[in-house]
């Protein structure tokens, strides 16, 4: 070999390997503090190009069954961007460390599950998967590859919070500190400042349509039953079918049941009853629903008031006080209490950080399966028309072949998790 012809080579040998990730070289991955990390979005509708300007990471990759999305978006995205169709391709570039997903939510735990099997780390939108089986996947599947997981809800640690108007952090200060007695109730409904979002409704009689001819509307359905296209189905409706989503449950259902997991102390486990009252739900389209009651074993109680019946409800109760919205209580001088009162334990809000040091993030896939089980919980509930009962360890319901129907629901092939 000439002395040409040699630099050549191992200068093309370098340049393969220095971008080859780390934990392809066996173990987990170690990023240094200086390193920039990588993302991709898979999904680039309406929600998934709000997650181009999300910082923390380099956008190199963007993937949509809809061309018309995946050109909208390559047209926000830093040029040089790589777009594809099948979101298997992009997960084997190893040039990519975080994969964000925004798909529709019959999407999120396949995707997360393949993410972590192909050594990503994930950042995924609520909820976090559609059924309790898939969150349980998830878990696992991301403890087992010693991935980093982020769901796309962020109250627990961050912002306003909906009606109350303050973060979690002294609502939380509160709770511990037992100023309002125990158990407590907490009422979720406009009184106390948060509505549920019932426009998020499906129609029961759809018109058969052609399929426009940018979108792979077989690849769009992917897991779900194969049923006539009609645009009500996808992209903006899609979450008015239980098919893919769960209504406005499915929606909102973890910006608003999350930080009240946290306050109450209950990541860790799962309600153990729920009452339900809702009309007749169609098979195929997610309807309203009017009172859904979760209870824990130690007797705390929330209550998802569809119908705003209780216009002076407190957002909190418990025996010795209140919370009303607007954090207004019937504690005494309770900004003096609390100023005395330990912090919580702090919790990693940012991301990046999370991937770098590998320490977990406040809304990882612990806590978020929890939160979304609640979800899925409400929507089976929902869905049967009937009270259940949930065994929190087991992860399944008592003696209800049926709603248990609902927690491994049938994928259509060639998909499995």
């Amino acid at each position: 070999m000439n002395r040409r012809k040699f630099i050549k080579n191992s200068a093309a040998s370098f340049a393969a390997f220095s971008i080859v990730p780390s934990y392809v070289l066996g173990g987990p991955r170690h990023i240094a503090p200086s390193d920039q990390l990588t993302k991709a979005i898979i999904g680039v509708g309406a929600m998934g190009q709000g997650h181009i300007a999300y910082p923390g990471a380099r956008l190199v990759a963007i993937c949509d069954v809809d061309k018309k999305h995946l050109n909208d978006a390559l047209g926000k995205s830093p040029k040089g961007t790589k777009t594809y169709h099948d979101y298997r391709e992009l997960l084997q570039d190893p040039a990519i460390d975080i994969v964000h997903i925004a798909t529709p939510p019959h999407w999120h735990g396949i995707m997360s599950v393949d993410a972590a099997n192909a050594g990503k780390d994930v950042w995924c939108e609520k909820p976090m998967t559609r059924t309790i089986g898939e969150g349980k996947r998830v878990r696992e599947v991301i403890q087992q590859n010693e991935r980093m997981f982020r769901l796309n809800t962020w109250f627990r640690f961050k912002d306003n919070f909906y009606g109350m108007n303050t973060t979690v952090k002294p609502i939380k200060k509160l709770v511990e500190s037992g100023l309002l007695g125990w158990p407590l109730k907490v009422t979720v409904n406009a009184a106390t400042g948060f509505n549920w979002k019932f426009y998020w409704v499906g129609k029961s009689v759809l018109d058969v349509q052609p399929v426009p001819q940018e979108l792979d509307y077989d690849f769009w359905l992917g897991p779900a039953p194969f049923k006539p296209y009609n645009p009500h189905r996808v992209h903006q409706t899609f979450r008015g079918y239980w098919d893919y989503d769960g209504g406005g449950l499915g929606d909102m259902g973890q910006h608003y049941l999350d930080p009240v997991q946290y306050f109450l102390g209950k990541d860790h486990t799962s309600p153990v009853r729920i009452d339900v009252d809702a009309p007749e739900q169609d098979p195929d389209a997610a309807g309203t629903w009017k009172r859904i009651e979760l209870t824990y074993e130690d007797g705390c109680k929330i209550i998802l008031d569809g119908e705003n019946r209780d216009t002076n409800a407190a957002y909190i109760e418990g025996p010795k006080g209140k919370v009303f919205n607007g954090f207004r209580t019937t504690i005494p001088d309770l900004d003096k209490k609390l100023a005395a009162m330990p912090d919580p334990e702090p919790q990693l809000g940012d991301f990046a950080q999370a991937v770098k040091t590998r320490q977990k993030f406040a809304l990882n896939e612990d806590n978020g399966f929890r939160s979304s089980t609640m979800v899925n919980l409400a929507i089976t509930a929902v869905r049967l028309g009937r009270s259940l009962e949930f065994d929190p360890v087991k992860l399944e319901f008592v003696n209800d072949a049926a709603a248990n129907a609902l927690i491994h629901q049938p994928m259509r092939g060639p998909w499995s998790i």
